[in-house]
């Protein structure tokens, strides 16, 4: 590639400009009809964590009402970060004492909760985070809400576990759909499925899913160029993983999975809060910095770190990748109310 198309491919930007390019999504023009005359839109964060959604819903002009978390070490990232200092354990939470938003997002732990056929509301749930989150959103109504959770959802108890979710939020009134997406088809060099459900309440149109795949960041413009020393690992596991695995490509992220097999790729395997500290490994030698781990989840540079290695590393592992979340919270804007959307075919048809 020449000097000239160096320069004028984003991707050989600093990092910030690389996550605006890739970010980037169509100009606003207002909200779709779906919302009325709204034109700033509020959401609550639920399960927070260090603030994926929030991170989303600032870049489109959203503002945040409400957040919570259980982990204290997130509360205090997320309020050095955004100016707001998340509740705690929503099981404490009374409905009452969150304020009114439009969205309600969150990424909520997957819990088992018993299958016990229809009809019955969400009693069936009572005991489970998820329960309390059902809880907040028949209290307070939002127009819609954007859920994350992972991969594994979709097919626990043989798939029984998501279709009762999605019963039960269908029960409450909203209009819901889910899909699995990939943090690589957003321009993050991660591979992280995780999925995706939307809900409205009513009836919408104008929500499509994002089917179109980003170009991916290339991980050389993620990796910091003067990593710690301290990230590096010792000779022996040095030797062992060169001995068991050959590159044929550089950079990469070497994975080491359960049975030990070691595989690389020129993205990361899925960040994990509580996997084996060497699971994924710069080239063979070193360990992800926090300000890498944070980059391959879509954090801007400017996120502040707050607190040692191992609790980031662990946020990280837990956060929702923030260009899935844009983009799916920039199409929730713009939907529209299906009789609307009726009228302007009529009118364009007459």
């Amino acid at each position: 590639m020449n000097a000239i198309a160096q320069k004028q491919n984003p991707l050989f930007a600093k990092f910030d400009d690389v996550m605006k390019s890739v970010l980037r999504v169509p100009a606003q023009n207002g909200v779709g009809s779906f919302w009325g005359r709204r034109k700033l839109l509020t959401y609550a964060d639920m399960f927070c964590g260090i603030g994926g959604f929030h991170t989303a819903g600032d870049s489109l002009g959203m503002e945040c009402v409400f957040a919570c978390d259980i982990d204290e070490d997130v509360r205090t990232i997320y309020a050095e970060n955004y100016g707001i200092k998340p509740e705690g354990d929503i099981c404490q939470i009374d409905a009452a004492n969150i304020p009114d938003h439009d969205v309600l997002c969150a990424g909520f732990p997957c819990q088992p909760f018993s299958i016990i056929g229809a009809g019955a509301g969400f009693a069936d749930a009572r005991g489970t985070l998820f329960f309390e989150l059902a809880r907040i959103i028949e209290a307070k109504a939002p127009a819609a809400f954007v859920l994350e959770n992972v991969k594994q959802l979709a097919t626990h108890n043989k798939g029984k576990t998501l279709s009762r979710i999605l019963e039960i939020l269908r029960g409450l009134g909203y209009t819901v759909d889910y899909r699995i997406l990939n943090a690589l088809n957003f321009g993050l060099p991660q591979k992280r499925e995780r999925v995706l459900i939307v809900g409205f309440r009513g009836e919408t149109t104008g929500f499509n899913w994002p089917t179109r795949k980003l170009p991916m960041i290339p991980l050389s413009e993620l990796l910091e160029a003067k990593p710690d020393p301290s990230t590096f690992v010792s000779d022996r596991i040095k030797r062992k993983r060169h001995a068991a695995h050959k590159a044929k490509i550089k950079p990469a992220i070497w994975h080491e999975n359960v049975a030990g097999n070691i595989s690389s790729h020129p993205f990361s395997c899925a960040l994990r809060a509580g996997a084996s500290y060497n699971y994924l490994l710069v080239d063979g030698e070193r360990r992800l910095t926090p300000r890498e781990m944070l980059r391959l989840q879509g954090f801007p540079d400017t996120f502040k770190i707050v607190g040692n290695d191992s609790s980031i590393r662990k946020q990280a592992g837990n956060s929702v990748p923030v260009p899935i979340v844009k983009h799916i919270l920039e199409r929730v804007l713009h939907a529209e109310r299906a009789e609307s959307s009726e009228i302007k075919r009529a009118v364009k048809a007459a």
